[in-house]
């Protein structure tokens, strides 16, 4: 059912789009303009203590903390809030900066906001579905795309198999 809010909501992302010189899309998202929402108490009963302050409070993990790191297996990155793919590992490298690294998203699987937190200009990834902090995506990445989306990788699951 769309209700008054949800509707200003979609009307505020549609609104808020914007087209950057990187090709990325900015949103200015609405509380409820999300496929997949749950309350705080929520979505702390459905994650893990880390998840939950990665996905949801934008917390950082420490760099080489995560084991995707070295996950070098065929697959795809998910969502560990809500499970949508993300990332396929034929997009993965290493820059060497401590976390999960694509140079491209999976269609459809992510949107981005500024991000001025802690006095930085960054472009901040978050998940289409669900609106989880993922990480932050910068123009320092490879070819074919120069961009390097620097993901927590406790904000992802990796599902061996198919590479999408």
């Amino acid at each position: 059912m769309i209700t008054r809010r949800r509707l200003l909501g979609m009307s505020l992302v549609s609104l808020g789009a914007l087209a950057l010189g990187s090709g990325l899309r900015q949103i200015a998202f609405a509380a409820d303009a999300f496929e997949v929402t749950h309350t705080d108490a929520e979505w702390q009963k459905l994650l893990t203590l880390d998840q939950y302050a990665v996905l949801r409070e934008k917390a950082t993990e420490p760099p080489e903390s995560s084991p995707l790191n070295a996950e070098t297996r065929p697959g795809l990155y998910a969502c560990a809030g809500c499970a949508l793919p993300l990332f396929s590992s034929t997009t993965k490298y290493d820059p060497g900066e401590g976390w999960p690294s694509f140079w491209a998203p999976l269609p459809h699987a992510i949107v981005t906001a500024e991000d001025h937190s802690y006095g930085n200009n960054r472009t901040e990834v978050l998940c289409r579905r669900c609106g989880g902090h993922l990480g932050h995506v910068f123009p320092d990445g490879p070819k074919p795309t120069g961009l390097r989306y620097c993901i927590d990788g406790v904000a992802m699951v990796f599902k061996p198999g198919a590479v999408g």
